[in-house]
């Protein structure tokens, strides 16, 4: 069901849905961006419309909601151990049709990997409802077209401004009360999205073995500074490493948290008697390109990454993630050509 208002009519949404929810949304934070006197856009929780921004992508995505950067799991003592709790008021979180993809190789990785659901993440995740920001307009470096993530019918309700007017519709049946009370008007609304991007990518169907020692990924042990900022950001990366903290000096206190942890920075594939699996930052590189476009595809059939564009935006050695997608569809290329040849 379609529903048209003015910004106060939406406000008065917002405030009956807050009456259930938490509201999580994409916030321009002026004057905190990574360099002086620019904004950042990240999730914070609003409550009203003018805090959303919905004319431009975050900058990062909305999985710390059900992701903390550092979450205690558990507390423990010499006799006890104590699950640790957290804030299970249900969420309503705003995002564009990129991200609620990415919540499904979330789920696929944390629910669907296994024999074994990740409970830490599920308890959250039952907690939480997406609605849909309709893009009117590509985001910059996105290539969400070629990834198939431009749109989606995965969500609640929907929030299009347009001219100075909110659209929604609204799929959420136990939500219809609450707009219906605030609506300007009522009709058919369908959310916008995008048709064309300008960064397009082209995946390999195989990767051939060569590919692995390949030189094309050399430029990158040179190029890239290891900081992970590509993964902290993206929205489809799910990897943490634990840790505990001691209260005590025996070491029998403390608590065990689970930290984001990334495949790009250092430590990350250090294993017992001092090994490290991946040294170099042209390895690290090839090992999260295949597994975004190639590794999770042979696995789950769908490409892992969504295209966000958010790695492009924050890379600051300029590293484009789509442009490392189609080397390396042009290097597999010439390897199948030079086999044909043999």
């Amino acid at each position: 069901m379609g529903f048209v208002f003015d910004t106060d009519g939406f406000d008065k949404v917002m405030e009956g849905l807050r009456e259930n929810y938490r509201i999580y949304a994409p916030v321009r934070k002026t004057g905190e961006g990574r360099f002086t006197d620019t904004d950042v856009i990240r999730y914070d929780f609003v409550d009203t419309l003018d805090q959303i921004e919905l004319d431009e992508r975050s900058d990062y995505s909305f999985k710390e909601i059900l992701m903390p950067l550092s979450e205690t799991m558990f507390f423990f003592t010499e006799d006890e151990i104590k699950e640790a709790g957290f804030d299970d008021r249900p969420v309503i979180v705003l995002a564009r049709s990129c991200d609620i993809h990415g919540l499904r190789r979330l789920d696929q990785i944390y629910t669907g990997n296994g024999p074994n659901d990740d409970w830490f993440y599920e308890r959250r995740k039952d907690k939480v409802k997406f609605a849909l920001i309709g893009c009117g307009e590509a985001c910059a470096n996105s290539f969400c077209v070629d990834m198939g993530s431009n749109r989606t019918d995965d969500y609640i309700f929907s929030i299009d401004q347009i001219d100075g007017k909110i659209y929604s519709d609204v799929k959420d049946e136990d939500l219809v009360p609450v707009f219906e009370k605030a609506a300007e008007s009522q009709g058919e609304v369908a959310p916008r999205y995008v048709t064309e991007a300008e960064f397009r990518v082209e995946r390999p169907e195989e990767v051939p073995s060569e590919i692995f020692t390949d030189g094309m990924w050399d430029e990158y042990t040179k190029r890239c500074i290891n900081c992970g900022r590509c993964n902290f950001v993206c929205p489809t990366c799910t990897c943490f490493t634990i840790q505990d903290l001691f209260y005590t000096d025996n070491g029998k206190v403390g608590e065990r948290r689970r930290v984001n942890a990334s495949c790009m920075v250092d430590g990350y594939t250090d294993v017992a008697g001092g090994l490290q699996f991946r040294k170099k930052n042209g390895e690290r590189m090839r090992f999260k390109v295949l597994h975004k476009v190639y590794d999770f595809r042979k696995r789950f059939g769908y490409d892992m990454c969504v295209g966000c564009g958010r790695c492009d935006t924050v890379c600051p050695e300029y590293i484009s993630f789509s442009n490392c997608v189609n080397k390396l569809n042009a290097r597999v290329k010439e390897l199948e050509a030079d086999g044909d040849e043999r």
